[in-house]
């Protein structure tokens, strides 16, 4: 019996594992993929993340790859209309940080288990038996759901996902290449109508992320994320002749949703990261949250497994991270509301979702 069984091997899931194992726990992490993905996703690390990277050690193969000084350029209507250095963390892609992470956690013994899918959960006094799809049954002391927003790991223990979300695309997304488009600066084009296009240069690679309002076809009605559309809309919005978008090694759509589980527990299975909360992107707090909640949860477990593991132990996760959440829910629904409507002026672009608008309550 393993100490910890960790379902998905994203961000959360991996810096739990990394925390627990440096604590000298046995742990597990299994992945219902084939392989790791090769996607840029959440491509922002905010200062509490990297506090936590740091102390896991992996901070300086992060460093050595991304970038801590950022240039928003932003154009209206076509027309370059000024630029924005930022610096609030570190920009690079989230397949490099699972990466670094699943290396920190190789050199510590451990490797995720990928073809392993969630099947079943039950749990006693003693533990936790978990079967896959296979009919393999792992025992653990304890496990952790970092599943993401579709999470297995809450649906078999039955807990509500409570919130709201839209059917339709808020946004198109994917990784390209721009041969001739300079890679100095994040490239934001908005237009009059309100949409708008953002090509951000990932670090070591030469490929960008693509952000993008969603095409609309005859009837108004959305059109599938494509290589094709993905230059219909940089036409449309960017308006510079002569580059061409190339190798979308990434295509996807992103949606609208605000829901967090109604609880982080159920006995000895936990959860952690989008698997407990999904929010709008505004901010770049997603995945940062996720990786707080693993180091919350990390310190729960280890509590847990080092002492008699009592309630009052067990309940210490979800007492210190659901009001975060909650809070964390609101904010970048704000947030997001208000990157929207700032847009549609001259100048304006994501930074205006970098702050909050009210500080959190009792600071």
């Amino acid at each position: 019996m393993t100490d910890v069984l960790i379902t998905g091997s994203g961000p959360t899931g991996l810096t739990l594992a990394c925390d627990l194992a440096l604590r000298g726990f046995a742990v597990r992490v299994i992945d219902r993929r084939t392989e790791p993905h090769h996607e840029s996703r959440g491509k922002g690390l905010l200062p509490g993340s990297l506090d936590v990277f740091r102390r896991l050690g992996v901070l300086e193969a992060l460093e050595a790859t991304g970038n801590k000084k950022v240039v928003l350029r932003k154009y209206f209507d076509g027309e370059h209309i000024n630029d924005t250095p930022t610096e609030a963390g570190l920009l690079l892609g989230q397949w490099q940080i699972e990466a670094a992470l699943r290396d920190r956690l190789a050199g510590l013994g451990v490797r995720v288990e990928y073809g392993s899918e969630l099947a079943g959960i039950s749990q006693d006094e003693s533990g936790v038996h978990t079967e896959l799809a296979d009919g393999t049954v792992i025992g653990a002391r304890y496990v952790a759901g970092c599943d993401g927003g579709r999470s297995t790991t809450r649906k078999l223990l039955g807990i509500p996902f409570e919130g709201n979300g839209q059917e339709e695309p808020a946004m198109v997304i994917g990784d390209v290449r721009a041969p001739g488009l300079g890679r100095d600066a994040w490239h934001q084009w908005f237009t009059s109508d309100g949409g708008g296009m953002l090509l951000c240069p990932m670090p070591g690679t030469d490929s960008f992320q693509l952000q993008a309002s969603p095409e609309r076809g005859e009837r108004g009605e959305p059109v599938p994320p494509s290589l094709e559309s993905f230059q219909r809309l940089f036409d449309r919005h960017a308006r510079v002749p002569g580059i061409r978008l190339v190798d979308a090694t990434w295509i996807s759509a992103w949606r609208v949703n605000v829901r967090m589980a109604t609880r982080m527990r159920e006995g000895r299975v936990f959860l952690a990261g989008d698997a407990a909360h999904v929010q709008p992107i505004a901010g770049g707090l997603g995945m940062n949250t996720g990786i707080q909640d693993a180091a919350a949860l990390g310190r729960t477990l280890a509590a847990a497994l080092s002492g008699p593991g009592g309630e009052e132990v067990l309940d210490a996760y979800e007492a210190e991270r659901l009001p975060v959440v909650a809070d964390v829910l609101a904010d970048t629904a704000e947030r997001y509301e208000r990157v929207v409507e700032a847009v549609r002026t001259p100048g304006q672009g994501t930074e205006v979702g970098m702050n909050r608008a009210q500080p959190p309550a009792g600071a």
